[in-house]
């Protein structure tokens, strides 16, 4: 077994075990949110990764930050969302789409109406946001109510059945990196007292019918979930992440999801550790992200340790990333400055391996940043 071995997820087979992470790069339209004729180019470009999942998109227009960032919440955004699905899949391409509702890292001066964004509770997240006027503390949230956290699970619900008529074979929920779903399970940020607050399994509710709501739209195999045990930024911590995220993984096995994507730096100590934890109680495919070389992706696979292994930063600056992992070649470096500030610069102009070498006649595709 070894990164370029096929793998079959659910109703799709994987041609090799690289997937191309979440990445947001703002190039969507500044006020429709829908995706641009750049970033059908973009994702297809990479298409020769196992597996791709598209930068996190807003689930409604509650769930709003940078100019840029998308959404798949109206239909222009879902026919949008569609020429990048048909880009990708003419290449060869799997692509699932990141669902997501940032709750209290919200802009909120971009929510309709200028509300405040909404929360398990009234607990400000820590640092800033990039707001119209540059970075801003974020605000204290508005604590939802029973009805609205109705509302929300429909909304994820829509969503991936917008996805779903926008091509994708599948999606992936946010459960990371401190957006809603997140704060919902840590105790740092749930103060409630209902039956979304206190306990593991309580706290764990939301995600669980968001999960379960999605299941009923597509089928618990194109469903994945993303989570990330050891983030701490903006507050977003647990008093107990190790009964917290083993409930979880225990009650998402039961469902038979996907997968779950485990956000797990190479850099976390091997005592804390808990890709192992979660691959056992979860009991079926586990994607691993965070920091990975190819000797470490390597490790991953060969001592299965993850059945598939996601590549962040190394997808931006590398189109071809997974020929590069194939041939052992070099990486082309990222340029930070150009992540989110629109334009096609730092976006489609990364350079390719010579297409005129023979080790590379076999590519199944080729394209350059001017055509689509």
């Amino acid at each position: 077994m070894s990164l370029f071995t096929p793998f079959r997820l659910g109703p799709i087979t994987l041609p090799n075990r690289i997937v191309m992470a979440p990445l947001g790069r703002a190039r969507a339209h500044a006020t429709s949110r829908e995706p641009t004729r750049s970033m059908a180019i973009y994702y297809r470009q990479r298409a020769s990764a196992g597996l791709i999942i598209s930068e996190s998109t807003h689930i409604s227009d509650e769930s709003v930050s940078r100019p840029g960032t998308p959404g798949i919440h109206t239909e222009g955004q879902v026919r949008a969302w569609r020429s990048v699905t048909d880009a990708v899949h003419a290449a060869g391409g799997r692509i699932f789409q990141q669902l997501v509702h940032l709750g209290r890292k919200a802009d909120p001066s971009r929510i309709p109406g200028g509300g405040l964004p909404i929360a398990p509770s009234a607990v400000a997240a820590i640092g800033t946001y990039p707001g119209p006027a540059g970075p801003a503390a974020f605000p204290i949230p508005r604590a939802m109510d029973l009805a609205e956290i109705g509302n929300l699970v429909r909304d994820f619900a829509r969503a991936a059945d917008n996805a779903d008529r926008a091509g994708f074979d599948g999606i992936e929920l946010h459960g990371a990196n401190g957006f809603l779903l997140d704060q919902f399970l840590r105790d740092s940020s749930n103060r409630r007292t209902d039956n979304y607050g206190g306990s593991v399994e309580n706290r764990a509710r939301l995600l669980l019918e968001v999960v379960d709501a999605t299941v009923r739209v597509l089928g618990r195999e194109r469903v994945g979930v993303r989570i990330s045990p050891h983030t701490v930024q903006d507050g977003t911590s647990d008093s107990d992440p190790s009964a917290l995220f083993s409930h979880v993984a225990t009650s998402l096995g039961v469902r038979r999801i996907a997968y779950v994507h485990l956000i797990e730096n190479v850099s976390v100590p091997p005592a804390a550790r808990v890709a192992q934890r979660i691959q056992r109680a979860f009991g079926g495919p586990i994607i691993v992200c965070g920091g990975l070389t190819l000797p470490t992706a390597r490790s991953a696979i060969e001592e299965a340790q993850a059945d598939l292994v996601a590549f962040g930063i190394g997808f931006i600056a590398n189109p071809d990333l997974v020929l590069r992992l194939r041939l052992d070649e070099p990486w082309n470096d990222a340029d930070p400055t150009t992540f989110y500030n629109g334009g096609d610069a730092g976006y489609l102009d990364y350079p390719e391996l010579d297409a005129s070498s023979s080790l590379l006649a076999t590519r199944p595709f080729a394209i350059s940043a001017s055509g689509a």
